[in-house]
């Protein structure tokens, strides 16, 4: 990701051109779209209108902006953001699907709840990891996660670590944030993963910290100074865990702000992003945004890894405009929500599939869901632990529909070593299969 260019300085004279370029029916089209898009120079220089150049059209838009600017402080740091037609969208739009009491009308079914939450959880732990390098497929993570397997590389632990922090907020999600519990959270995301333990759930201790471009070796951050990180996360709690009577911020533009803040002050030697990520997701579940449990929102920004440095950027070099990173983790979070809707949708058509081998006597929905994975995949070969993690049930009643099974001749048992038990297909399973009216 190339250091951005800088935007021409603000020119107060551009006043005095304002009545000519607001009477330009040509000029005001590109700037309500150069507004509504929340374009920033990179865009505009493109973009100028007949005989007003580019440098005009980005102190017109400047102008517009700036009249709807929300101002807030952190430390020493001012910063501002502006609400427009498309970030008004997002809002209502996730207001009305992800927040609110009513779950009974929601998407997630009351019985599908605890089965659709480790999902997304691995899935957000895995796409969070990937985000800052963890190289490794997601198959094979959803695996080492089912299993219970211990990490062998890097990438694993830290998977494993995001998917044990977002166990832990579901946990805490009512508390404040303190520097404790702050700590806290970072030494859960970095454990076993850092140059030297003792920075684990430890703020940073010196200055020798950039934000660097991977391609370039450009720095594109460089964060505030070690003695101002106490002073910056006060501020923070307090932003988090109280609202102001004066000032009211929309929860999830507030969210997005918490999110950049981890960032931009990056108060730790590593685990900035996984951190400032769990802190989104803990915000949004205090804050009521329920449903925020079961979307992958890493697994979009990881599709969209450079845009999402892009927003950082964006919002460091034009005065601390939070606006452009705000609108792309908003439109990030709609994805997710029609990624999972899809899923859903998707999900419950297997469903009805599966009423085919609901039809066999004695057998419950769970043991047709694991006759189901068989059927799909022949070599598979599952423990209780595993089964107990794709189903969300104890590792007792996983191991007692196995078992079921078993008895019925679908599955056989065999062992794997002195304490455990694998479950495999029987050699009558596709007799049996066949025997049963599922119009395979």
């Amino acid at each position: 990701m190339r250091k951005l260019e800088r935007a021409p300085v603000f020119n107060p004279a551009i006043l005095s051109k304002y009545a000519s370029i607001a009477g330009n029916e040509a000029a005001q089209k590109v700037l309500s779209e150069i507004h509504e898009q929340y374009n920033f120079w990179d865009k505009v220089k493109h973009k100028p209108v007949g005989d007003i150049p580019a440098e005009d059209i980005w102190m017109m838009a400047k102008l517009k902006r700036m009249g709807g600017y929300t101002h807030l402080k952190f430390g020493g740091y001012q910063f501002r953001w502006t609400v427009n037609d498309m970030l008004q969208g997002y809002l209502h739009f996730l207001d009305l699907n992800i927040g609110g009491s009513l779950e009974s009308t929601s998407i997630v079914s009351r019985e599908d709840k605890n089965r659709y939450l480790i999902s997304s959880i691995m899935e957000e732990a895995i796409a969070s990891s990937q985000i800052e390098g963890a190289a490794t497929t997601r198959q094979k993570a959803k695996e080492m996660l089912r299993k219970n397997a211990k990490p062998t590389n890097k990438s694993e632990q830290m998977i494993m670590n995001n998917y044990v922090t977002i166990q832990k907020i579901l946990e805490i999600k009512a508390e404040p944030l303190n520097k404790e519990n702050l700590l806290a959270l970072h030494k859960l995301v970095t454990a076993n993963t850092m140059v030297a333990a003792s920075e684990e759930g430890a703020f940073r201790a010196d200055n020798d910290i950039d934000v660097i471009d991977a391609a370039t070796g450009e720095v594109v951050h460089h964060p505030p100074d070690v003695v101002e990180i106490d002073a910056l996360l006060n501020d923070l709690y307090v932003f988090f865990n109280e609202d102001n009577d004066d000032q009211f911020i929309h929860p999830l533009i507030k969210g997005c702000i918490i999110h950049f803040m981890i960032g931009y002050i990056h108060p730790f030697a590593d685990g900035n992003g996984r951190t400032a990520r769990a802190l989104f997701y803990w915000y949004l579940l205090r804050k009521g945004y329920w449903l925020t449990e079961y979307l992958s929102i890493s697994r979009l920004i990881l599709r969209a890894k450079a845009q999402y440095a892009r927003a950082y950027q964006y919002t460091e070099i034009d005065d601390h405009d939070l606006t452009y990173f705000i609108l792309f983790n908003l439109k990030t979070m709609k994805l997710s929500f029609e990624e999972l809707r899809s899923y859903i949708q998707r999900k419950n058509e297997e469903k009805m599939k599966l009423s085919n081998f609901m039809k066999i006597d004695s057998i419950t929905y769970k043991q047709a869901l694991i006759l189901e994975w068989f059927y799909k995949e022949p070599a598979l070969m599952l423990t209780s632990k595993e089964a107990e993690n794709r189903l969300a049930v104890s590792t007792v009643a996983a191991r007692k529909n196995l078992m079921h099974l078993v008895e019925m001749g679908y599955l056989s048992l065999i062992d794997l070593d002195k304490k455990k038990n694998g479950f495999i297909r029987s050699e009558k399973f596709e007799e049996l299969v066949r025997s049963v009216n599922t119009d395979r």
